[in-house]
């Protein structure tokens, strides 16, 4: 649906490897020929403590910052996926939701620039610290500069509206950052535990993203509303609510300083790291490894599908939470709808986990495709049902009931198309570059979701029909057009919503995908694994 109501179909992903040479507090990149693949690299990870295993207590503070350092990647994300239910909020177009849109792309790009961050350091100050301090105070500061103008970026209310160019570069930078950080955390964290607790990590992952992404969308959109607050934290109304998004980038701003500042003066990287095998030789290698994996027949068969397969879903995955905003939902209704999910969405993977182990991991992906499309029809139902349920107070308890059932059904929807997809990337990764190979699937996959939603956002006011209605001699064809419209005495009325047209195309190429392509998409995984390996020269 919305970014505050989807799911996160893409994720996080792994990243290449890369080597290194250290001459005194910098690193020389090398750049010798590069062979197509190499051995792996596993990271080394800090060697078992002499007196026997280290129970979990042991390393409680490194633990403790991993989950911290996770929360605060979670604040952008959740922050860049409240904005665009304020802009519907203040009647932004669909062509200008499609260019903010861009901002999610950064985490499903970072495998461009993730070998230079595993790379280039000071090799004194620590090989993650290198970029995760920097770039936090970055973050910091320009979250703290950002508070200074987004009210005035979001407009007055009063005539002068979003200024959508302006907010989709800064929340671009901003999540490019944060993705960068990503990168700096998910290394840092294979390495900061001891071999016995580094499964504590992906633990960090979870819980600490899923909690930064609560504070900054959920937490933020209930305190920014003024009809929430009045109703459930106040016992005298105001016209504004507790905290406005230049509030909460202050904080949290102030919160990435003083945290950067901790780390870097109390947090000492592991010094008794052993060097390994590698997968890769400097940053050159990696590309070319990158590039050899692709021109691969098997691996390009599966690029090329999976680029196309969500384009059925663009629709209702993109359009319709901002379409129930413009009808009338609450925008922070919308995001307190994900809290009662939470535990279906950590439940989901365990059970789909079990069909998706074997041999054969897309057959869930396409059994469950045809049903994913259905809902797709299901929230058009529901965006044209929202207007005639609502009354003066808001919206029936079962209006909500029905909403939260059909976002539970699309969520069931989601993950097991994406966990398929993700025991399908492990199934098929040569294991010997098994970093790099599963972080360039997994960006293809999240590429797959991406492009088709900006589309499709972008393509809702060029679909829909309106008309001038008590000035028959104007027309609603543009916003010129429009206001000429209403400077007649007329006012434009909607007569046909491209959001429907685009909903009925959707579901209609995603079930020619699924009927002509899904077939030869199953297929794949009847290769031998012969069809993704890399020939290996030495």
């Amino acid at each position: 649906m919305s970014p505050a109501v989807a799911g996160a179909e893409g994720g996080r992903q792994r990243r290449a490897g890369s080597s290194h040479q250290h001459h005194g507090n910098c690193v020389e990149v090398r750049g010798e020929a590069a062979l197509p693949c190499r051995e792996a690299e596993v990271e080394a990870l800090l060697p078992a403590a002499a007196g026997g295993p280290r129970g979990c207590r042991a390393e409680l503070g490194s633990i403790l910052l991993l989950l911290a350092l996770y929360v605060l990647q979670g604040i952008p994300l959740g922050l860049a996926g409240s904005v665009p239910l304020i802009l519907q909020s203040k009647n932004a177009s669909y062509t200008e939701q499609a260019a903010f849109s861009l901002v999610f792309w950064p985490f499903s790009l970072k495998l461009l620039w993730a070998p230079l961050v595993d790379a280039v350091y000071a090799r004194r100050f620590g090989r993650r610290k290198s970029w995760l301090v920097p770039t936090q105070y970055v973050l910091g500061l320009f979250m703290l500069g950002l508070s200074t103008r987004v009210d005035a970026l979001l407009g007055d209310g009063q005539g002068r509206g979003p200024d959508v160019a302006a907010l989709t570069a800064a929340f671009f930078l901003f999540e490019f950052l944060a993705a960068t950080q990503d990168i700096a955390v998910d290394g840092w964290a294979l390495t900061m535990l001891s071999r016995e607790n580094v499964g504590y990590a992906s633990t960090c992952n979870s819980v600490g993203q899923t909690a930064g992404y609560f504070l900054g969308n959920v937490l933020f959109l209930a305190l920014e509303s003024p009809a929430f607050c009045n109703k459930y934290l106040r016992l005298r109304p105001q016209p504004r609510g507790i905290v406005t998004l230049a509030d909460f980038l202050f904080f949290w701003g102030a919160v990435f300083l003083v945290t950067t500042t901790l780390v870097a003066l109390l947090k000492k990287e592991n010094k008794e790291l052993t060097p390994t095998k590698e997968e890769t030789k400097g940053i050159t290698d990696t590309y070319r490894l990158l590039f050899s994996i692709i021109k691969m027949p098997a691996v390009l068969t599966f690029c090329l599908l999976i680029l196309t397969a969500k384009v059925g879903f663009s629709a209702a995955d993109a359009v319709t939470g901002l379409k129930l905003v413009e009808e009338g939902v609450p925008k922070e209704h919308l995001a307190l709808l994900a809290v009662p999910m939470v535990p279906l969405q950590i439940i989901l993977p365990l059970i789909i986990s079990k069909y998706t182990a074997g041999p054969q991991p897309l057959n869930t992906f396409y059994k469950a495709m045809p049903f994913r499309l259905l809902l797709g029809l299901e929230f058009a139902f529901l965006v044209w049902w929202t207007p005639k349920v609502k009354h003066e107070g808001g919206f029936p308890i079962y209006y909500y009931i029905v909403v939260l059932l059909s976002y539970a059904l699309h969520q069931i929807t989601l993950y097991s198309m994406y966990v398929a997809i993700m025991a399908f990337n492990a199934k098929v990764s040569d294991p010997l570059i098994g970093g790099t190979y599963m972080t360039l699937l997994n960006t293809v996959s999240n590429l797959g979701g991406n492009w088709p939603s900006t589309v499709a956002l972008w393509l809702v006011d060029p679909l829909t029909v309106k008309e001038c209605a008590g000035a028959p001699a104007q027309t609603c064809a543009s916003a010129a057009a429009a206001d000429l419209c209403t400077k007649a005495g007329g006012s434009c009325v909607t007569t046909l919503d491209g959001y429907y047209v685009e909903s009925v195309i959707c579901v209609i190429l995603g079930f020619g995908w699924w009927f002509l392509l899904g077939p030869k998409f199953k297929k794949l995984q009847d290769e031998g694994q012969s069809s993704w390996k890399c020939r290996r020269t030495n």
